[in-house]
């Protein structure tokens, strides 16, 4: 149903992949079909990634939700480790060495780097996009730029299916 061809040029994978990931939106019928397929992209478009998934705001902190990769943390509060940063300042958050950074939570002992993008419905936090590297500075601003604007699309995708 869906293929996946990458590009040396990183930019075009991540074109790719936000491509694939709105052309699947209109097929999932739930919340969790859609992020599971997300992570699926992300995973099979970007090279060099150990995990790959959301954390969803549930009754004031971040439960796991759909990804790929090893097993994760099913609970993280919020101001707690990158994805807690991330959702306490409503922020994106890069790591280039999430052992340099205070309170890192290391659901994978594999992981060294770490990006994390808010996910909004109507202003609201709604979750996070989270990514993790075995590699020492693996992610980039282009990267976090291309997941901000991911995150936008999934925000409003969430909005018309009743976050």
């Amino acid at each position: 149903m869906y293929t996946v061809v990458q590009s040396p040029d990183p930019e075009k994978n991540l074109r790719r992949m936000v491509a694939a990931i709105r052309e699947s939106l209109p097929d999932a019928p739930t919340q969790t079909a859609a992020l599971a397929n997300a992570s699926a992209f992300m995973m099979a478009y970007l090279q060099r990634l150990n995990w790959a998934g959301f954390y969803v705001m549930t009754e004031g902190r971040l439960t796991v939700g759909p990804f790929q990769g090893m097993p994760a943390c099913t609970e993280i509060a919020i101001g707690a480790g990158v994805c807690g940063a991330a959702a306490a300042q409503k922020a994106t958050v890069l790591v280039e060495d999430v052992h340099t950074f205070p309170g890192h939570i290391a659901c994978d002992s594999a992981s060294a780097s770490e990006l994390v993008v808010p996910i909004f419905v109507r202003d609201v936090l709604w979750g996070v996009i989270d990514l993790d590297s075995p590699d020492l500075g693996r992610f980039t601003a282009l990267e976090a730029r291309y997941f901000e604007e991911l995150a936008a699309l999934l925000g409003a995708w969430l909005e018309g299916h009743h976050a």
